[in-house]
């Protein structure tokens, strides 16, 4: 059995971060950015696959979640360029340099924040089933999505408050356990990511999103208005290795937005996925692993 070390990280501006390490302690970090709405959990299926190839994962609760600090400039004025800063500041913490990163879901543009701004640092990138950037996207980011999706999207354009409030009327989500995980998700769970969503997969989801709520739904509602606003870099500015992840099935992110990174961001590698969703993707994460490797240098 893995050991999970878990530490409490100070940042220049006196919050605090949650973040777990896992894997061999002269491994090549691999951080993982969680989607939304997540904490930091032990994610036993990615800390198998990443020892297994020499990798040591890096995980950490986002601000507002789990035990870490909410921005105070959360509801007005965060980026997601942000969030590579606190990356950096990790790894300095822990005395880590050069990393492989991939982000899923909402942790996708953190992914391709690491990549944007510490590209002396950040060797490869995989951005798995993530949003594309509002500012950039050709469209409304809405389209495509499942009801849920939308409707919450549709709150956070409408500001702070209407969101919050909207995400008051969803903490159930808050108290989902692996049994009911699926049923709590709604029409987010198309029947390929309900089949998914059983055993290792079920439990972890259910543990982070658990994990999510511990502080309420303050970091739900910053995460998505960071998303909404400019992120602090552009895409087509990136010229790290990135792969993009994405399954046809998915009713969380569009199957558009891959597409629309596959085509903005320089010499990005795309696995477009037929019959996978949101969920059910996470069962390649060897071939996500094996590919960002190879990305980064490091061969498999």
């Amino acid at each position: 059995m893995l050991e999970t070390v878990r530490a409490t990280v100070p940042t220049a501006d006196g919050r605090e971060l949650e973040v777990l390490v896992t894997g061999p302690e002269d491994g090549t970090p691999l951080v993982y950015h969680h989607g939304t709405p997540q904490g930091a959990v032990p994610f036993r299926q990615l800390d198998e696959a990443a020892a297994e190839r020499g990798l040591r994962v890096v995980s950490y609760s986002r601000p507002g979640y789990g035990g870490s600090t909410p921005r105070p400039d959360g509801a007005s004025a965060a980026r997601v360029a942000d969030d590579a800063a606190d990356t950096a500041a990790i790894l300095d913490h822990l005395g880590l340099g050069e990393f492989l990163t991939i982000g899923w879901s909402g942790g996708g543009p953190r992914a391709l924040a690491c990549a944007a701004l510490l590209p002396g640092r950040c060797r490869a990138a995989a951005c798995c089933v993530g949003i594309a950037p509002k500012d950039e996207y050709d469209g409304d980011i809405r389209d495509g999505m499942a009801e849920e999706n939308v409707a919450e999207y549709t709150a956070a354009f409408a500001g702070p408050d209407e969101l919050e409030r909207f995400l008051a009327t969803q903490s159930a989500l808050f108290h989902a356990n692996a049994e009911d995980i699926a049923e709590a998700l709604g029409g987010l769970a198309p029947p390929v990511d309900r089949a998914a969503l059983t055993g290792e997969l079920a439990e972890y989801l259910a543990a982070s999103t658990r994990a999510a709520g511990q502080q309420g739904v303050v970091g739900w509602r910053d995460d998505d208005l960071t998303h909404l606003r400019p992120w602090g870099f552009s895409v087509r500015d990136i010229t790290v290795p990135v792969s993009v992840w994405q399954g046809r099935e998915d009713a969380m992110v569009p199957f558009a937005h891959a597409e629309w990174l596959a085509a903005h961001v320089r010499g990005v590698r795309a696995h477009l996925v037929e019959g996978e969703g949101h969920l059910s993707l996470m069962g390649k994460l060897g071939a996500i692993l094996d590919d960002l490797m190879q990305l980064g240098g490091l061969g498999r």
